[in-house]
């Protein structure tokens, strides 16, 4: 009898590992790109890994219901990801690292519906991309700041080319004493530097205080236009967009009591809107997102930035 039992055992073994190998599980590479989102294919009962370049802080997933994200400290650059429900499902998952960095991901599951030969991401490795900035105390970040600026604080005079969004970070990191503004119910308080606007895109320079007794972690900026009424709407249902940040900087993630945290954005500004429309910036603490804080912002900015 026992005989009997242990053959179609282990005839089972090679089936399985044969209904795995149908998957078609791949493996992926990808170079860091600010504004780029990143399509990751799952399926029920596959767990898919996430390997990032450097130490994840947070990580922000739209349908927490549908898919189960894990992170822990002790593999601080690797994030697990897999659906917990079998229909299809697709959501949106946001990782911070710890230089201020973010990657955005879409993450697809086509449930049990999905073909046999359907592919799925067992592995996506991102790589960092070459001409992201340090942010450290460096000639080269400050060195195109003119002697004579008035929120210039220690910056050498060495003339170095640098992008407008770096110049404009260390404008913001040599602000002495910003106009901090102090908002309800939120452990951080903010303060708006130069806007200004760079042809189709407008850019934001602004600086955040952790003004509570614990650490806080801030996660990614986003730009929302906000007011747009719905179409054949009798009630009073406004909708809200998320527009493209084309690039950030941001010079600390983590925030302990007392430390700031200066950043510079750059979105892409729509040609025309509603009356009742409006541009606010987003900011959000990652143990609080569905609290931001919405800051109304200008539509038509300057083209020049002014000192504060």
């Amino acid at each position: 009898m026992k005989l009997r039992w242990l053959i179609p055992f282990a005839l089972l073994l090679p089936m399985r590992s044969f209904a795995i190998d149908n998957q078609q599980g791949r493996v992926t590479t990808v170079t860091i790109q600010a504004g780029a989102i990143t399509p990751l294919h799952l399926r029920p009962e596959f767990e898919s890994i996430i390997h990032l370049p450097e130490e994840v802080t947070s990580v922000v997933v739209g349908s927490p219901g549908s898919f189960h994200v894990e992170h822990s400290e002790e593999e601080p650059n690797f994030v697990y990801v897999k659906p917990i429900v079998r229909t299809p499902i697709q959501s949106d998952l946001l990782i911070a690292m710890k230089s201020g960095q973010h990657v955005v991901l879409q993450l697809i599951s086509d449930g049990d519906a999905a073909p046999a030969t359907q592919a799925v991401d067992f592995l996506l490795e991102y790589k960092p991309h070459k001409s992201f900035v340090v942010f450290a105390d460096s000639p080269a970040m400050e060195g195109s700041l003119s002697a004579a600026d008035p929120r210039r604080t220690g910056v050498t005079a060495n003339s170095v080319t640098s992008s407008p969004i770096d110049q404009e970070l260390a404008f913001q990191r040599g602000v002495n004493a910003p106009a901090w503004t102090k908002w309800e119910k939120q452990q951080i308080q903010t303060s708006i530097g130069d806007i200004r606007q760079l042809g189709n895109q407008t850019l934001i320079a602004y600086s955040i205080l952790n003004a509570g007794e614990r650490p806080v972690e801030i996660v990614p900026p986003q730009i929302q236009m906000d007011g747009r009424k719905a179409k054949n709407s009798k009630g009073k249902n406004i909708l809200s967009d998320q527009l493209q940040v084309r690039s950030y900087r941001l010079t600390a993630t983590r925030l302990d009591p007392g430390a700031r945290a200066d950043a510079v954005l750059i979105f892409d500004r729509p040609n025309f809107k509603a009356s009742t429309e409006s541009l606010f910036l987003q900011l959000a603490q990652a143990n609080q997102v569905d609290h931001p804080i919405l800051i109304k912002l200008p539509f038509t900015p300057p083209l020049e930035a002014k000192a504060h």
